[in-house]
């Protein structure tokens, strides 16, 4: 069921030597005792038997066939995420048939991982900035890192930690931990992690977020996926075209020595990933749509459930939707957890994909960054006092707003001030909404089912930093990943009105 060997006309992959001086190697083998120190070292920051993966081989995979993508400059999307980590996501997986071996399955996963590279060279490229300060993707097929690692101790229940937070071990299964996306001129564009467990295989995937956001994410992983389960035929090309209204003559005024990441990544933190069945977000969306603007109106309940009507039209962009209720309801609760003065201001910041927003809209598969960020802002007094109809309605016409005129407004805005992105929670009364329910993330079946969960590494997680996935059993369930400080998911924890919504989930493991 994998993918058969490919013939390349050069070789797929090589570990990195020592005294390989070739600008294609990344990274060396540590000796033992640095090993031992590495270890000790983590014990003591994590204060928890973490340190649980042992890595058993590194190599630079190369793309099967030499890219013919000619440089791709850094759009006004791409270029604020230069300060931000790498994106890390993966999937846990159940243990592969019994006939197809660990090793069987590393083998595969490079080879198809070489063949994904051809159709995404990007991914295999470096940074280069131009004399006159330009940043581009320099397709020079330089390849990704392949790190394949074993925690044979380390159940699929381990990773999963029902009703418990997410445990850091789940970091240790992707590289490039902490690497910022400036770095990306002398590091791998992306690289991917196997990590063997006991019963089960995580992938973890880690890509510079100067070159995609999560819709290209999800796009290149699924790509990957369906080579290594040996699909005849890709479904979607990546658009590397750049003639849209991100790209721009406009110079990023790049800080000496690099940008840095602008939130505190050593703050203490709790992350938990909460569960919300189709039933729990039927209810949350009815309860926010029961009055618009003063007036009664009628939810459509089979929309909700997925199913398609046409026994009446409806204005859709009149109702709030499921995810701007259940957003309504998080920045309801973590405002009471936080117990902020009433006058404080609070920002409650979605991330919008902008294709389908613009006017001719862009390709939905255009590889890159086509973001942006939508405050919405209102004092703790009025989130508190007013009912959750009121947040979630504040919510939803900042989004609905935000048309053509508003993206084109937002990026002649950037031009006029190029600045990277201000990730974090400088305020103490901020929330930033990441990654979305509607993201195919499910659809990576390498060749033996679909992933039992979706994880992410330590990447970009500050205070107030959520991503939401789509619920393993789909219908329109969803999961939020959710980061805080101690103190304030104790608070969410405790609050009847945001956790009678929340319930296990099955990962049919």
């Amino acid at each position: 069921f994998m993918n058969p060997t490919i013939a390349p006309t050069r070789p797929l992959y090589k570990p990195p030597c020592s005294h390989d001086s070739s600008p294609h190697q990344y990274g060396n083998y540590h000796s033992s005792q640095i090993n031992i120190f590495f270890y000790i070292f983590c014990f003591f920051l994590y204060k928890m038997p973490s340190c649980s993966v042992t890595e058993i081989s590194k190599c630079i995979v190369y793309p099967e066939k030499r890219s013919t993508v000619a440089d791709l400059r850094l759009s006004v999307s791409d270029l604020p995420m230069l300060s931000c980590h790498y994106i890390q996501k993966g999937v846990l997986l159940s243990r592969p048939p019994p006939s197809f071996s660990f090793d069987d399955l590393v083998s595969s996963l490079r080879r198809s991982l070489s063949s994904t590279l051809s159709l995404f060279p990007a991914l295999a490229g470096r940074f280069s900035t131009s004399p006159s300060g330009h940043i581009y993707i320099t397709c020079n097929d330089s390849g990704v890192e392949f790190v394949a690692a074993s925690a044979k101790h380390i159940t699929v229940s381990d990773v999963l930690s029902p009703g418990k937070d997410v445990p850091l071990l789940v970091r240790e299964f992707f590289v490039f931990e902490r690497l910022v996306s400036y770095n990306g001129h002398h590091k791998p564009l992306s690289a991917v992690q196997v990590t063997e467990l006991d019963d089960g295989v995580f992938i973890g995937c880690t890509v510079n977020h100067s070159v995609t956001d999560g819709t290209s994410f999800w796009h290149f992983f699924n790509t990957f996926a369906d080579a290594t389960s040996g699909a005849c035929k890709i479904k979607h090309l990546p658009d590397f075209s750049r003639n849209t209204v991100f790209d721009s003559p406009a110079v990023l005024p790049v800080p000496p020595g690099g940008p840095r990441v602008t939130f505190d990544a050593d703050q203490p933190l709790r992350e938990r990933v909460f569960h919300f069945s189709r039933e729990a977000i039927l209810k949350l969306k009815q309860r926010t749509n029961s009055k618009v603007n003063g007036i009664e109106t009628v939810v459509n309940t089979e929309e909700i459930l997925g199913k398609i009507t046409k026994k009446k039209s409806y204005d859709r962009t009149a109702e709030i939707s499921s995810f701007q209720s259940l957003s309504a309801q998080l920045w309801r609760s973590v405002t009471r957890a936080r117990n902020l003065d009433p006058s404080k201001t609070t920002t409650f910041r979605m991330a919008v994909n902008c294709r389908h927003r613009l006017e001719p809209k862009m390709d939905p598969y255009y590889f890159g960054n086509a973001i942006q960020s939508i405050p919405t802002m209102a004092s703790a007094g009025d989130v508190l006092t007013k009912d959750l109809r009121w947040s979630a309605g504040q919510l939803h016409r900042n989004v609905v707003a935000h048309d053509d005129a508003t993206v084109r407004s937002g990026i002649a805005d950037w031009e006029s001030n190029p600045r990277l992105f201000p990730l974090g929670n400088a305020d103490g009364a901020s929330i930033t909404m990441g990654s979305s329910p509607r993201f195919p993330m499910y659809d990576n079946d390498f060749g033996w089912g679909k992933p039992l969960a979706v994880r992410s590494g330590g990447a970009n997680k500050f205070d107030g930093k959520i991503s939401a996935f789509p619920g393993r059993e789909g219908n329109g369930s969803v999961d939020l990943e959710v980061v805080l400080a101690p103190e304030t998911m104790a608070g969410i924890e405790n609050d009847p009105e945001f956790m009678q919504y929340v319930s296990e989930v099955s990962y049919g493991c």
